[in-house]
């Protein structure tokens, strides 16, 4: 961000002085409820609106340029009709900063060009405006909690209901800073986050996004929040929308839009969650002081049968609990009624007697094992009418004596006793509020930080040819001999130079195998004779024959290239299965060589690659070097082609080679 852009969000979201231009005395109104906001916060308010000589007890004049002060900020309360003139206004005051509550429908192009001409921040169109929590500044269009909850959380959101949903939640989390950012046509997300990680009391960030824009500027913020250690979570809805080589390729049919959030969110460490209960329970997870040391998730329950439901849900959500010590067993197996076992997940309910004495010295030997990264009592925390049922006790008992991580997680939150949640809240301890989303919190947590490593993207860009396989030879990669041909001679000819067996393969067909444009193990010019000429009468004369290659693992490794996200390399199950299996991996390049193995390492496909059943397994270090090859290929060529694909790359454990690829250009 420059220098000028970062001063001009920086005077808006501080702003020292605002403008509210449509101010209304009407109750109910939306010029009142601006002026409302607006005075309930630290900046100087001036109000704006011809019809009327004064507001209650502030005076009101015509025209922005009959104020007498400096502006920072403008509220722009008007109809779509009168947003240009108005945003001209605020130009030729000076101001350094506008709120567009409408949609500005038909009139964003012109709103950008202004208001990027002068050098102006814009939050909006289409927003509810945004509270700096930090400075006391309001500029909202609609009635928010007063005061906002206090915390270390800057929230940017696209949604303005999941604005105010977050900002009336009652959760163990409070705001620095909250932005309705809307349809960001001039400052957008990157921006929000880049004023939120100057800010050093920033603790976490939370981005609820339908559409990334400036994809480069935010994956570097991003980047810079994971170095500074701050906590990103991501909330994505719909997404940017499928460019048309995503549907024309194999690999592009198969990478949708969660999986392009997904990629983008590996590859800047940020925590992606799947909605708003997760969202929530992964904010006030992270909201608490204490961070994971890295390990694996333990659960202590009052119910066997609810303690096999996390289980089924942590299998279903990849969470994995810690292996504990043996230790940690034979301490906690000591302390168990007769017939229940040492185990995490651990069922501690047995006659019930002194529960906080039981279960606090569970969870403090389970929080005291290294090799856990979050502790969690897993209790529905509802009111409690026995006397010496006391889990909130013995959750606080153990979080006064550790810095490591522990949370009470309950399954339905209509149950939860709100006094004793809050209880616990007040001295720092998360409650969170589902059994999937509270388990899914915990693996973020544990897992966290997420591993990013930032490949040098340097231009290495070489000579390519025309076809797809001179393409993914110049980046290194092995491909098999193929040569054209369009006669029966010729295909003769070439076969005998290359060598039997070979393969004989129609052109200009994408699906060949399902037309029947490939046949292959071609053992002697008989066969091969018989093959050309049946497939030139169905399909047309020109053909390549190419050399065989036996056995191995097939494996689809390609690019395609998302209209906001750019090329995004993708790795599946290669063939005629790759549809089929389902089985792909999506990742925002580029990638190294440790970068590709864990993109192996996710395929469900692994354990062939590893050898499966006593076959031998395949060199995979060469298999990652091909994908390495390929995301410097997207980064080099990305905005040259739609799509680049090599299926099936044949992985053996003497090697690795392509034996067919599709190439889609980008039409100008």
């Amino acid at each position: 961000m420059s220098e000028a852009r970062r001063a001009a969000v920086a005077a808006m979201l501080g702003a020292r002085s605002m403008a509210v231009i449509g101010a209304s005395p009407r109750p109910d109104s939306f010029g009142s409820r601006m002026v409302i906001e607006a005075q309930r916060g630290s900046a100087r308010v001036h109000l704006v609106n011809p019809h009327y000589d004064r507001i209650g007890d502030t005076l009101c004049a015509p025209s922005m340029t009959d104020l007498d002060d400096d502006v920072d900020l403008v509220l722009l309360g008007v109809p779509d009709e009168a947003l240009l003139e108005q945003l001209e206004s605020a130009v030729a005051i000076g101001a350094r900063g506008a709120v567009l509550f409408g949609s500005a429908h038909g009139l964003r192009d012109k709103v950008t060009a202004i208001s990027t001409s002068s050098g102006m921040a814009v939050c909006g169109a289409g927003c509810m405006g945004f509270i700096n929590n930090a400075r006391g500044v309001r500029a909202l269009g609609y009635l928010e909690p007063d005061p906002l909850p206090s915390g270390g959380i800057s929230l940017i959101t696209h949604s303005g209901s999941a604005f105010s949903t977050l900002l009336r939640a009652r959760r163990g989390f409070g705001f620095r800073l909250a932005v309705s950012s809307g349809q960001e046509l001039v400052t957008n997300t990157a921006d929000y986050v880049e004023f939120a990680l100057d800010d050093p009391d920033t603790r976490s960030i939370a981005l609820l996004m339908e559409t990334p824009r400036d994809v480069p500027r935010l994956r570097k913020a991003l980047l810079r929040a994971a170095g500074q250690g701050v906590p990103v979570v991501i909330l994505t809805v719909g997404g940017s929308p499928r460019g048309k080589a995503m549907v024309a390729a194999h690999s592009g049919a198969l990478a949708g839009d969660r999986a392009a959030w997904h990629a983008f969110c590996a590859a800047t460490g940020a925590v992606h969650v799947g909605d708003l209960a997760e969202f929530a329970d992964t904010l006030e997870l992270f909201s608490a002081t204490k961070r994971s040391r890295r390990g694996g998730v333990a659960t202590v329950h009052d119910s066997g049968a609810e303690r096999a439901l996390v289980a089924d849900l942590a299998h279903d959500l990849g969470i994995e609990f810690a292996d504990l010590a043996n230790d940690t067993l034979a301490t906690i197996g000591a302390l168990l009624d007769d017939g229940l076992a040492a185990t995490n997940p651990l069922d501690v309910w047995g006659t019930g007697a002194d529960t906080r004495n039981l279960f606090g010295r569970c969870l403090r030997a389970m929080v005291d094992d290294p090799g856990v990264g979050v502790t969690a009592l897993a209790v529905d925390l509802v009111t409690e009418f026995d006397d010496d049922t006391a889990y909130a006790d013995a959750v606080l008992d153990v979080a006064a004596e550790t810095q490591a991580p522990i949370a009470v997680v309950a399954s339905v939150s209509s149950a939860i006793d709100q006094t004793t949640a809050q209880r616990l809240r007040d001295y720092g301890i998360p409650v969170l509020e589902g059994a999937r989303s509270g388990l899914a919190a915990l693996g973020h947590l544990a897992r966290w930080p997420l591993p990013v490593e930032e490949v040098p993207s340097r231009d290495r860009r070489r000579e390519i040819g025309a076809s797809a396989s001179e393409v993914l030879a110049a980046y290194g990669i092995p491909v098999v001999e193929s040569r054209s041909a369009d006669s029966l001679a010729q295909v003769v000819a070439v076969a005998a130079a290359i060598g039997y067996p070979v393969v004989l393969k129609t052109v200009g067909v994408l699906h060949k195998t399902e037309v029947g444009g490939v046949v292959l193990g071609l053992a002697d010019e008989a066969a091969l004779t018989a093959a050309y000429r049946k497939m030139a009468q169905r399909l047309g004369a020109a053909v390549t024959v190419e050399t065989m290659v036996d056995g191995g693992v097939e494996i689809s490794v390609g690019f395609v290239r998302d209209d906001a996200f750019g090329p995004l390399v993708v790795v599946a199950a290669g063939g005629t299965l790759i549809e089929l299996m389902q089985d792909r991996v999506v990742a925002y390049p580029p990638l190294s060589r440790p970068g590709a193995l864990r993109m192996l390492d996710s395929l469900r496909m692994a354990p062939l690659l590893a050898g499966w059943r006593g076959a031998p397994a395949v060199d995979i270090d060469a298999l990652a070097d091909v994908i390495a090859s390929v995301s410097q290929l997207a980064v080099d060529r990305g905005n040259e082609f739609d799509a680049v694909e090599a299926n099936p790359v044949i992985a053996t454990p003497h090697g690795v080679i392509a034996v067919d690829a599709v190439m889609i250009r980008r039409q100008p």
